[in-house]
C-alpha cells in the first residue's frame, strides 16, 4: 500500500482547524502511556522513533519516567508522525488489544480489586486521565438492557479520530477479559466516522455488530455484566489504589475541571439548548457562581457552548449520516438557516462546504 494512503493533513484547511485553538491544547498534562505504546511497538519490529520527538522538547526517554507528561499538540504530533512511519492501517486496534491490567498501571489495580465490573467501569470512567487518554469518556445508559462507555473527542479532533477510538476502546475489551473473562463481548460497537479501508479488522477485534457513521462513538455491552463479581476483589487494596488515581488526578486545576464538567454537560443535552442558569443549576451551583468559576480559568459559557456545537457539528457532518438541517437540530437550533449562520461564524465556512473538506 502507498505511503500516501497513511498521509494524515496537517496544513490543509478543514473546518476543524478553522476553529479557534483551544489553549487547553498546549497544557503539558497527559501522561504519555499512548506514545509509549507506539515506540515500543515501533522498537520491536526495529523502526527508529527518536525522529517522531524531534522539535517538540520531547525525547523518547523521557517518555518512560513517571512524572512525565505531554500536551495534546504534542501527543497530536507524534501520533501523526507514527502513522505516516509505521504505516500499519490497523495500529490502534494491534496497540490496545494487546494491552494488559498492568498497561494501566495504578488505574488497573484499582478496577482489578473492585467489588463487581459495573463498580471497575465507574472507576476507570472516573480516573481514565491518569492513564493518558486522549478522548474524553463517559458511562451511558442505552436503555434498559445496555450500557456503554462513551467517548468524544477533543478540540474538534477528526483527523486522529479512527486511531483514538480503536485504541481506546480495543484496550477497554482487552481490560474487561482480563477482569471477567473472555466471555465478555460487547453487544454492538459505534463509530461516528466511515468505515476505513480496514474495517474488517474491527469485526476480528470486537466480535460484534460494528456500526459506522454512527450518532456517538461507544462500546454497548448488556447490563447484567454490571453485577458481575471479580475475583480480585480487595476493599484494602481497593482504596488505598483509588487513593493514589485520586491523588495523580489533582494535578488537573479545578478551574479546568468546571470547564469539563461543562462541556460534559452540554454535550449531553444540546438539543435542548441549554442555558447558563440551567447548566449551573444542573452543576449544583448559583449562576454567578458558575459564571465566576469559568472566569479564572479564563472561558465564558457562550464561547464553550459554541465551541461544544461546533465539534459536534463537525463529528457528525464526518458521519456523513444526517442532512445539514438534521445535524441543527441536534444541536438545538429549529431553523436550518440560523445553524448554518452559527457554522459559518464558529469556522469561517457553510456546513456543506465543510462536509467536502473533512478528510
Amino acid at each position: 500500500m502507498s505511503e500516501a494512503a497513511f498521509e494524515l493533513p496537517e496544513t490543509r484547511r478543514t473546518a476543524s482547524a478553522a476553529i479557534e485553538p483551544d489553549p487547553r491544547a498546549q497544557a503539558a498534562d497527559i501522561p504519555p502511556n499512548v506514545l509509549v505504546h507506539l515506540a515500543e511497538f515501533a522498537s520491536q519490529r526495529g523502526i527508529p522513533n527518536e525522529p517522531w520527538f524531534t522539535g517538540l522538547g520531547l525525547t523518547r526517554q523521557q517518555m518512560n519516567e513517571p512524572s512525565a507528561r505531554v500536551s495534546y499538540r504534542q501527543a497530536r504530533t507524534v501520533i501523526t508522525r507514527a502513522l505516516r512511519s509505521l504505516r500499519v492501517p490497523a495500529l490502534g486496534l494491534l496497540i490496545g488489544r494487546n494491552e494488559t491490567v498492568g498497561s494501566f498501571g495504578l488505574l488497573g489495580l484499582a478496577m482489578m480489586t473492585s467489588r463487581n465490573f459495573g463498580e471497575a467501569m465507574s472507576v476507570g470512567i472516573e480516573n481514565h486521565k491518569i492513564c493518558g487518554s486522549l478522548l474524553d469518556v463517559d458511562f451511558a445508559a442505552v436503555d434498559a438492557q445496555t450500557v456503554a462507555v462513551q467517548a468524544w473527542p477533543r478540540f474538534g479532533e477528526i483527523e486522529l479520530l479512527p486511531f483514538l477510538c480503536e485504541e481506546l476502546f480495543s484496550s477497554c475489551l482487552a481490560l474487561a477479559r482480563d477482569l471477567v473473562g473472555p466471555g465478555i463481548t460487547p453487544v454492538r460497537m459505534e463509530f461516528t466516522y466511515p468505515p476505513p479501508a480496514h474495517a474488517a479488522e474491527y469485526m476480528v477485534t470486537f466480535q460484534c455488530d460494528i456500526r459506522f457513521g454512527a450518532q456517538h462513538n461507544r462500546i454497548v455491552v448488556d447490563v447484567g455484566w454490571l453485577a458481575h463479581a471479580l475475583p480480585g476483589y480487595n476493599p484494602l487494596t481497593a482504596r488505598q489504589a483509588l487513593a493514589l488515581c485520586h491523588q495523580q488526578l489533582r494535578g488537573h486545576s479545578p478551574s479546568d475541571e468546571i470547564v469539563v464538567s461543562v462541556e460534559r454537560l452540554l454535550r449531553n443535552r444540546l438539543r435542548e439548548h441549554p442555558r447558563l442558569i440551567e447548566v449551573a443549576r444542573s452543576l449544583h451551583l448559583s449562576e454567578r457562581s458558575l459564571r465566576r468559576r469559568l472566569a479564572e480559568s479564563g472561558r465564558i459559557f457562550r464561547e464553550i457552548h459554541d465551541r461544544v456545537r461546533a465539534e459536534r457539528a463537525l463529528e457528525l457532518l464526518h458521519a456523513g449520516q444526517l442532512s445539514v438541517a438534521e445535524i441543527g437540530i441536534e444541536l438545538g437550533f429549529s431553523d436550518p438557516r440560523e445553524f448554518r449562520r452559527a457554522f459559518k461564524r464558529w469556522t469561517g465556512m457553510p456546513p456543506q462546504l465543510a462536509r467536502r473538506s473533512l478528510p
